[in-house]
């Protein structure tokens, strides 16, 4: 599988949560028991397997690349569109965690912040997973030159390794299996 084709099947997953979290967030509106620090799985699923490990291969090592050698074009797809994103999903979290807390507290009313930035945040992920898959990763692999195609393998390699020493992939995918199981 090539670097590409392990970000999309990484996309895959990441749906998988945004499922998952839009069934939570249906649960909060109908005031269904739910568990909150439920949410914070979520959470640590978001930021540590679609936001450090596969964004993380996105902004330092194919973003970088594009904009290095594509340029101007390359320069404000990235900057002004995807990294821009990525910012507004890490927003969207913070403000989730905010929420969960703040309902953990006893603030009712939170639940409404609770939706919002949950469903904003898969409004945004599935808008943005649809722009990388059939624009942003098919502009880089017909415009970048095969010598920085074979970087970028590389690199990629050497990325998903050091993550395998830290048990990412395996402890996430395993994870969204869990969390559908609980939603079910």
């Amino acid at each position: 599988m090539n670097y590409i084709e392990l970000m999309v099947e990484e996309h895959s997953n990441i749906k998988r949560v945004l499922s998952v979290i839009r069934k939570y967030c249906y649960k909060v509106l109908k005031n269904e028991e739910v568990n909150y620090a439920d949410f914070f799985i979520l959470i640590d699923f978001v930021r540590n397997y679609a936001d450090k490990h596969h964004h993380g291969k996105e902004e330092k090592l194919l973003f970088d690349r594009m904009i290095k050698e594509l340029g101007p074009t390359a320069e404000k797809l990235v900057r002004n569109g995807m990294l821009v994103e990525h910012d507004m999903g890490r927003l969207y979290m913070q403000e989730l965690e905010t929420a969960v807390n703040n309902v953990l507290k006893g603030e009712d009313e939170a639940r409404l912040d609770i939706i919002a930035n949950a469903i904003s945040y898969t409004h945004l992920l599935y808008r943005h997973i649809e722009k990388e898959d059939n624009v942003v990763y098919q502009f880089a692999q017909k415009n970048l030159s095969s010598e920085t195609q074979q970087i970028l393998e590389k690199e990629c390699d050497q990325f998903e390794q050091e993550a395998k020493t830290k048990n990412t992939q395996s402890k996430y995918i395993s994870m969204i299996a869990e969390l559908e199981e609980k939603v079910k």
